[in-house]
């Protein structure tokens, strides 16, 4: 049986962590967590730091690599994101201390809690990327990666659907959620997060080959980081992570201080950018294997452009925030990330040399995650610093929105521009992308249709 047809096999249990593990954590790391932190009057740099702690404890992977030889990648993983089901119980008894401590003392104690789940997850991730590596053959990365994103997103939207709902979506309750709302909310996490562990539990595990064992000399980080084709894919993440990093989050402190619209209406309007994600893989699992990661990436960066163009216009007063324009803004945010995060693990897994990999691999996710945690803390100071400015010029309305969607559209246009230097060997250039996606594509398409009309 070839590496293709055994994978599904291998990798099955692989899946169903991903979907109740998605189940989990868009809860504590995602839009009700942000509406839960605004309800104790969080100011938006408190609101960076919650979005931003998840990928800035990703830092804690650089000591954790050293150990993963001594323990194993599946044992590391299936710890960590056991430590990290016991905060996320914690967190549920938060809004419920309402009577006994007051917003400030709920806000702090919060962010503890979220502290140690992230620092726990940040640890156990450690052994992920290496984990999957030796899963998964090379002839099939992009589809599983492409795959892993869809099934990702497609209980993030199932998870939005079903807190929107105990928020109060559909206009049921107008009025912002109630604390036992989200004490509900986040002990939907936890009972999905168990649920994700037995998944967990009964994926194969692979030993640590002799050549990615740590030894007991000093780590040379210096070189791992100054080895070219690794530096650029460095480059282009924290540039990415800088314009993407806060997008979500203030997209829903947008729409929360924009639109009048109530806490469970504006998580069913962010729940769209899920439907974007599910068409990771049709999108892109077969071309990310045929084109390579280069092209995918580039085509990213000038999409992300564009996105954030439509938000701009909307903040700025172009476009009136009708729901059909909103959502044709928010399902893009979805396939975005999506696409990115399989590209990017799979230019990684195919340009990290053998020698050295669990702390390749560590470098590569601290420098894009802790990069994605510090976008949303800064652009959150230039949103409290812009503060309630309002003038008109060019017939455009400057905000503190529309500022902060006109710079990460600029940055997006810097991503593409590092994207060009990449290195990978075999990738297309990114007009073969563009023609497979807007040429031969619709060709096949409407060849299918006058195959099924004949």
């Amino acid at each position: 049986m070839s590496a293709t047809e055994t994978q599904p096999l291998r990798l099955r249990h692989a899946y169903g962590f991903a979907v109740f593990n998605a189940l989990s954590f868009q809860v504590i790391l995602g839009g009700p967590m942000v509406l839960y932190a605004k309800s104790l009057d969080a100011s938006a740099t408190v609101l960076g730091v919650v979005a931003g702690m998840m990928p800035l404890l990703t830092i804690s992977q650089i000591p954790a690599a050293a150990y993963l030889d001594r323990i194993g990648y599946k044992r590391f993983v299936v710890t960590g994101w056991t430590a990290r089901i016991v905060f996320a119980f914690l967190m549920a008894l938060m809004p419920l201390a309402g009577p006994w401590l007051g917003p400030g003392a709920r806000l702090g104690l919060l962010l503890g809690l979220l502290f140690g789940f992230n620092l726990c997850r940040g640890v156990a991730s450690s052994a992920w990327l290496p984990w999957i590596t030796g899963l998964v053959p090379l002839e099939v990365r992009g589809r599983y990666l492409a795959g892993d994103q869809a099934a990702s997103n497609g209980a993030s939207l199932l998870c939005f659907l079903v807190v929107a709902t105990l928020l109060g979506a559909g206009g049921l309750m107008p009025s912002p959620a109630h604390p036992w709302q989200f004490a509900l909310a986040f002990t939907f996490s936890g009972m999905m997060g168990v649920a994700s562990l037995w998944f967990l539990r009964r994926m194969p595990d692979t030993p640590v080959p002799p050549h990615e064992r740590s030894g007991t000399g000093p780590v040379p980080w210096a070189a791992i980081a100054a080895y070219r084709p690794f530096r650029r894919l460095l480059e282009l993440n924290a540039v990415w992570s800088l314009a993407y990093g806060g997008l979500t989050t203030f997209v829903v402190a947008f729409l929360k201080g924009g639109t009048g619209l109530p806490d469970g209406a504006i998580l069913l309007l962010m729940a769209a950018q899920f439907v974007g994600g599910l068409g990771a893989y049709g999108f892109g699992g077969r071309r990310l294997d045929l084109h390579g990661s280069k092209p995918a990436l580039g085509f990213l960066m000038l999409a992300g452009c564009l996105v954030a163009g439509g938000w701009f216009l909307l903040a700025a007063g172009v476009w009136a925030p009708r729901t059909a324009l909103v959502l044709a803004c928010i399902v893009p945010l979805g396939l975005l990330n999506a696409l990115h995060s399989a590209a990017n693990n799979r230019l990684a897994m195919a340009i990290v040399p053998r020698m050295g990999r669990n702390h390749f691999f560590a470098l590569f996710m601290v420098v894009w995650q802790v990069t994605l945690g510090l976008s949303p803390v800064l652009w959150g100071l230039v949103i409290d610093g812009v503060g309630g400015f309002q003038g008109r010029w060019l017939g455009l309305e400057w905000n503190r929105f529309s500022l902060f969607f006109a710079l990460v559209a600029v940055s997006f246009l810097a991503a593409f521009r590092v994207s060009q230097r990449l290195e990978e060997p075999q990738a297309a250039p990114v007009e073969t992308l563009l023609r497979d996606l807007f040429v031969q594509e619709p060709r096949r398409l409407f060849t299918r249709a006058l195959g099924r009309n004949a």
